[in-house]
């Protein structure tokens, strides 16, 4: 099979990898779609994810694969099932086929492990063999194109971010960064009925799709005074600024935002890992939040819900993506987010 890998010199690189085997838990699963992050796997490809530097490695946490074979024991997935967050399971370090995996779904085969059974057999939480990855390995509805349910991945991402930070009904939210990112925190925000959201971003073009995902105002930074805009539109300041990008001056800015007791919460991971930070216009009391990691047993909370707001029509899937691209041209796909082409996310299909 064929498989994306980073080599030791962070370039991009298809390669050929034995198809897995799989244990009796497990099931083997043919890759439908994977979407490209724009965030985790860019920052991998150039050594700039914190605490990941094992190459050369695979790539590809956002796949959706058809299960076709199953273990004897596996009770979650039959045959035919569509599996999101499939991956390849490793040696003992870490590898697979002389690879490291973070988390190797740009694969043309893949493994889903049910964990249900795991538990059963006294392998939950805490033995050497449990990743709590496994649980935000969900079936995807039939009646969900599995090339469009690869956004469901980033959904339920988000919305176990929404409700870590703690965004609520009476929360004002500043969301610096219009990419398929933000636009689905604004999205959810708004589906949950936060009061204000505001969308912030350098390019005028993204204003129309703002609104579309349910901003209350958008501020282009590249052309308007940020400050001055958000605190005319609130002026004893939001309750929380979100970096949806990955920008570390964001955080700087955000101080000149908050209202007493604000947060300002970083999703977007930023290549740069420190920063000279000053709070001299920041309120007196104030929080700074990290989360480039989403908890994966709030993750997999969230699919239900996602699933159901994507059934209502709530949110139209096909709305953030620009791009399907075919395996075969994997490697022009990431040109183009190198290029930054403008796009929103980016999915590749497999035959």
């Amino acid at each position: 099979m064929k498989s994306l890998v980073v080599t030791t010199d962070h370039k991009l690189e298809v390669v050929d990898l034995p198809v897995p085997e799989i244990g009796d838990d497990c099931v083997l699963t043919r890759t439908i779609a994977s979407g490209i992050c724009n965030g985790t796997d860019m920052k991998i490809l150039h050594g700039e994810f914190k605490g990941i530097n094992q190459y050369p490695c695979l790539l590809g946490h956002e796949a959706v694969g058809e299960v076709i074979a199953v273990g004897k024991k596996v009770k979650r997935f039959k045959k035919g099932d569509r599996v999101m967050v499939p991956f390849l399971e490793t040696d003992t370090d870490g590898k697979y086929a002389g690879y490291y995996s973070f988390w190797s779904g740009y694969s043309e085969y893949t493994v889903a492990r049910d964990y249900e059974v795991m538990m059963e057999e006294g392998k939950g939480p805490g033995h050497p063999e449990f990743w709590d990855a496994y649980y935000t390995q969900q079936v995807l509805p039939d009646d969900i194109d599995p090339v469009e349910g690869v956004m469901i991945i980033t959904f339920c991402e988000v919305l176990a971010a929404v409700r870590n930070f703690g965004f609520d009904r009476e929360s004002r939210v500043a969301v610096f960064g219009a990419g398929p990112v933000g636009m689905t925190f604004i999205r959810l925000m708004k589906l949950l009925g936060v009061q204000t959201v505001i969308s912030v971003d350098v390019l005028e073009e993204k204003r129309k799709e703002a609104k579309r995902a349910g901003a209350d105002a958008f501020v282009n930074s590249s052309t308007e005074d940020v400050v001055q805009n958000i605190r005319r539109l609130v002026p004893e300041g939001v309750d929380y600024v979100l970096d949806a990008v990955g920008v570390n001056g964001i955080i700087n800015t955000a101080m000149y935002l908050l209202k007493e007791n604000g947060q300002i919460c970083v999703y977007g991971i930023c290549p740069e890992k420190e920063m000279q930070l000053s709070w001299k216009d920041a309120p007196q009391n104030w929080t700074l939040r990290f989360l480039h990691v989403p908890v994966k047993e709030q993750q997999a909370a969230a699919f239900p819900q996602i699933v159901e707001w994507v059934r209502q029509g709530n949110i139209i899937l096909g709305d953030y993506i620009s791009h399907r691209v075919p395996f075969s041209q994997i490697l022009d796909a990431f040109e183009m987010v190198e290029k930054h082409v403008p796009t929103k996310k980016i999915v590749i299909t497999y035959e």
